[in-house]
């Protein structure tokens, strides 16, 4: 009877072992990346992200232990469009040479790309605005970059993933629609944003950013610009302003009490890699945004 439980036990685990080796591993440089594939992905796949919801994603500390976990995935997703330099670092470091590399930003159409850059500027990319997946849309694009890394990854589930990208356009059309429309009595106000974060999710809901907190990108505000943005949210009647939660608080604290401007905290990412979180970002978002 105990060889027999012995035996029973050594292949449960090592049945248990062969599931989860089977599973394919992915590094996400965000969350939001993370929780896209994981949608597509499903049961099929195991993922996790190297920068959190938390952190600014221009600037990501490149840890040894993330080259230990990277060494071990199979697929990596960079943000692209310079913002996640710090990937190539870990990739680098992480030696795995059957890492599969995705550029995720392939496909987008890119605002803000600069015809030239130099120093006066401010941290201006050169390939353009790199917060593409603040726009749903955009999350259908990545989700077809994902789609296809995972294809040629694990050929034998395709039709499971192709299931699931297509039930990801589906909802997100679907949510989409709903977004709007809840958004639709600010269209005509403008917001103001803390970063040059906030362009794409401005351009899916047809906001208008009548300006920054920054006065050029990466560019603490001056007494002069802040004066200047005073005056722009009074005669421009602007309720909103947008912080990112990692931005120093004094300037849209003065801003707030000069003018009376409302400002919500949020976060450019979403919390986690679970299939359900890129959506729940949004909802999370405009639901704020409906609050104030």
């Amino acid at each position: 009877m105990k060889k027999t439980l012995v035996l029973f036990l050594t292949l449960f685990v090592a049945g248990i072992s062969s599931v989860y080796s089977a599973q394919v591993k992915i590094a996400s440089a965000l969350p939001d990346l993370g929780s896209i594939a994981s949608y597509i992905g499903g049961d099929k796949v195991e993922v996790f992200s190297i920068a959190k919801s938390n952190s600014n994603p221009h600037f990501v500390e490149v840890l040894p232990s993330y080259m230990i976990k990277v060494s071990r995935a199979d697929i990596y997703l960079k943000v692209g469009l310079s913002l996640d330099q710090w990937s190539d670092q870990i990739i680098d470091g992480s030696r795995n040479n059957h890492l599969e590399t995705v550029d995720c930003s392939n496909g987008i159409s890119v605002l803000q790309k600069p015809s030239k850059v130099d120093s006066s500027m401010g941290d201006v990319h050169p390939e353009g605005n790199p917060h593409y997946w603040l726009n749903p849309s955009n999350g259908i694009v990545i989700a077809k970059n994902i789609l296809e890394a995972l294809k040629k990854e694990d050929p034998e589930n395709s039709a499971f993933y192709e299931k699931n990208y297509e039930k990801f356009k589906t909802d997100t059309e679907k949510k989409l629609t709903g977004w709007k429309k809840a958004l639709a009595e600010l269209i005509s106000r403008g917001i103001i944003t803390y970063h040059s974060s906030w362009v794409y999710f401005a351009d899916a809901f047809n906001l208008k950013i009548v300006g920054n907190v920054e006065p050029l990108p990466g560019i603490p505000p001056t007494g002069k610009h802040l004066s200047e943005l005073v005056d722009n949210i009074k005669n421009n009647h602007i309720a909103l302003l947008l912080q990112e939660q990692y931005f120093p608080d004094e300037a849209p604290r003065f801003l707030a009490r000069q003018t009376g401007i409302k400002v919500i905290k949020v976060a450019p990412s979403c919390d986690g890699v679970k299939a359900e979180d890129y959506f729940g970002h949004f909802d999370d978002i405009i639901g704020r945004i409906l609050k104030q």
